[in-house]
């Protein structure tokens, strides 16, 4: 027997199936319309960005000037502390510190009134004797003297004389002059003070010419030589250089440092630099032939290392694609630096902007800085 609830259970399922399709057909019209809307509403693409406006620079192989630079110091070619020879009081100070004297000027007197006083008998005596010479000279060929006579007064005669020189040498020896001109130092006596020999007095520099010292490592031994120009430069005077010849090599390598001594002379005719001051001398060499220059504004440092930003395409002087190239540089002279590995000769690379840049962007040069050499 069928009950009422079996029986009415396939009738019902067509209508459930109608429902549902009705749902999803329902369900696909709304999400069409809602797509058409969408792309109807929705905004054009963006356009591609405008090329990056750049500075950029060729690189042109040139002759670069080389050097060898090392850290040194200035001496006087000329420089003596004063003392006096002998013992004896100060009485007189001629001079004042930080005064430029001559050469033979006067310095120091030291008392010398016994000298004097010696000196004074001992010319007297000398007169004496030139005046029995002369009277004997005249006596010898009347015969009323003898040879031998004439000969022993000659002989007094010139001992007298050598007395009056003896006291001479030992006046000079009570002043202190100045064996040169140059400079005076501070004054380290007083008037009345006892010197005893070797007391300093003060120093005296010549600073019209100073020598440059200076040590380079035993390999650059085949690179130095004689009459090399040397740039010197002090932070006393930023921005100045100061133009030294190699005068002197030592001839011995040292044993501790492996290093070698170089002297230059060095003119300083306005008495700029003093002795004793440290200072940064750049040996010229023979310049590098076709060494590959970019200005030193084009070098990115990161912790990989140094790069460029180069400028990729046939029309790189003018357009192209940022390109990152990894390099290494050598020596930096002025506002340029040597390129060692990385690059070749005609590439072109950003000089201003590239920090701005990505790679692969494309670049247009608003500005290029003509090759090096051209």
């Amino acid at each position: 027997m069928v009950t009422e609830h079996e029986a009415g259970e396939p009738a019902q399922r067509p209508q459930k199936r109608a429902a549902i399709i009705v749902v999803i057909a329902v369900i696909a019209v709304f999400a069409l319309l809602f797509g058409w809307r969408s792309w109807r509403n929705s905004a054009p693409p963006p356009p591609a960005p405008p090329p990056t406006a750049v500075v950029a620079a060729v690189v042109n192989p040139i002759s670069v000037p080389s050097s060898l630079e090392a850290v040194g110091s200035l001496r006087a070619v000329r420089e003596v502390m004063l003392a006096p020879e002998v013992a004896g009081r100060v009485s007189r100070i001629a001079f004042s510190g930080g005064q430029y004297v001559g050469a033979g000027a006067t310095l120091v007197q030291l008392y010398d009134g016994p000298e004097r006083a010696d000196r004074q008998a001992a010319a007297a005596k000398a007169e004496f004797a030139r005046l029995q010479l002369a009277r004997t000279r005249g006596l010898v060929p009347t015969g009323a003297e003898s040879r031998e006579m004439l000969q022993q007064r000659q002989a007094e005669y010139a001992q007298a004389v050598a007395a009056v020189h003896q006291l001479d040498a030992r006046l000079v020896q009570k002043r202190v002059a100045a064996p040169f001109s140059g400079q005076i130092g501070v004054r380290q006596i007083n008037p009345g003070q006892y010197l005893n020999p070797g007391d300093k007095v003060a120093s005296l520099t010549a600073l019209d010419q100073l020598f440059v010292d200076f040590t380079v490592p035993q390999q650059e031994l085949a690179k130095l030589q004689a009459g090399r120009e040397v740039r010197v430069t002090s932070d006393a005077f930023p921005g100045r250089v100061f133009t030294a010849r190699v005068t002197t090599i030592e001839p011995r390598v040292d044993e501790a440092s492996r290093n070698i001594w170089v002297q230059a002379t060095l003119a300083n005719p306005d008495r700029a630099l003093r002795p004793g001051m440290y200072i940064t001398a750049a040996l010229a060499l023979d310049p590098i032939p076709n060494a590959l220059v970019v200005p030193v504004t084009a070098i990115m440092t990161s912790a990989q290392g140094d790069s460029v930003m180069a400028v990729r395409g046939a029309q790189a002087r003018k357009e192209g694609k940022a390109e990152p190239v990894a390099v290494k540089t050598g020596r930096r002279f002025g506002n340029s630096v040597v390129v060692t590995s990385g690059l070749k000769a005609g590439d072109v690379v950003v000089t201003e902007g590239q920090l701005r840049v990505q790679p692969g962007a494309d670049l247009k040069v608003s500005k290029l800085i003509p090759a090096a050499g051209e």
